[in-house]
């Protein structure tokens, strides 16, 4: 125990020959190229081939303050063969930082086409009956816009048809054909009346469809024929009314047929306009002939 000796601070493992070991110096040409300012590629080696060049990461130059396409270094340039390609211009031509060339007149930023009937989504819901004939007459544009999608069929043919029944006694000869008419014969009379009726606001509401879209009207043909059937009952109704008390040689019934006509011109106007998209005097001459029809058959009939 007395030949140890136990010293501060030495290493009792290592024998007196051991030193520390010095880093070894690698030999000339085989030493690793010396680290480059950030952002540039080092010089390669005298002969050796050009190093591998990096496509910059999205944001590699966001330390500088500097957009993604703006590269001071020059380090997009064409790669060597073999090495990595750059990524295809679609995969980031929307990223922040890029650019994407588009064709003149496209707009990529509205992808919504025109609207038209039956295409895309109502205007709105389906109205009931009681608010269409009320929309009709209180606020007719919104109205017709609204149900521009909806066939009208249920209203239209009950309301064209009792307007057929009444129609009857609102015109002076037929009015007296009916009333001196027995029950058995006055029920036909007054049915086929209202049939014919019936049958020719469905045929003049087909003829104003086809020619709204002649004039390049987009609309669908059943909400057309409907709400136009309804547009004749329910303009003439007033005059209908007064006739039938009155008798249509009356005065106050004839200003009241010329009023009526004018306010259903109106009417089809605004329900072509907004159910085929036209401007309006597109709108009133689609339905030209069929307020010519209405003049002729019907008002001229008492005035």
């Amino acid at each position: 125990m007395a030949g140890f000796r136990i010293g501060r601070g030495r290493d009792n493992n290592r024998t007196p020959q051991q030193r520390p070991q010095a880093p070894r110096q690698q030999p000339y040409g085989q030493q690793q190229p010396p680290q480059a300012p950030y952002g540039r590629q080092p010089y390669p080696p005298a002969g050796g081939p050009p190093p591998q060049q990096q496509w910059p990461q999205q944001g590699a130059h966001g330390d500088h303050g500097e957009p993604e396409y703006f590269d001071p270094y020059g380090q997009q340039q064409q790669p060597h063969h073999g090495q990595q390609q750059p990524p295809h211009e679609s995969s980031y031509a929307n990223n922040p930082g890029f650019t994407q060339a588009f064709s003149i007149g496209e707009d990529p930023y509205n992808q919504g086409a025109t609207y038209h009937a039956g295409a895309a989504a109502p205007a709105g819901p389906r109205l009931p009956w009681k608010e269409l004939l009320r929309g009709i007459v209180m606020r007719p544009g919104p109205t017709f816009l609204q149900m521009r999608d909806y066939p009208v069929w249920g209203p239209a043919l009950i309301v064209t048809f009792i307007y057929g029944l009444l129609a009857v006694f609102g015109l002076d000869d037929t009015r007296e054909d009916v009333i001196k008419a027995t029950l058995a014969n006055a029920v036909p009379i007054v049915l086929s009346a209202a049939v014919a009726f019936v049958l020719c606001g469905m045929i003049l509401g087909a003829v104003t469809h086809t020619l709204a879209r002649q004039l390049g009207g987009d609309g669908a043909w059943q909400p057309t024929v409907g709400l136009s059937m309804l547009v004749m009952s329910v303009t003439d109704a007033p005059r209908l009314l007064f006739a039938i008390f009155l008798g249509g040689d009356n005065i106050v019934v004839q200003v009241l047929g010329w009023v009526t006509w004018l306010a259903a011109g109106a009417l089809f106007t605004s329900l072509v306009s907004k159910s085929h998209d036209l401007p309006w005097p597109k709108a009133l001459g689609a339905s030209a002939i069929q307020l010519i029809a209405l003049l002729s058959i019907i008002k001229l009939g008492t005035i």
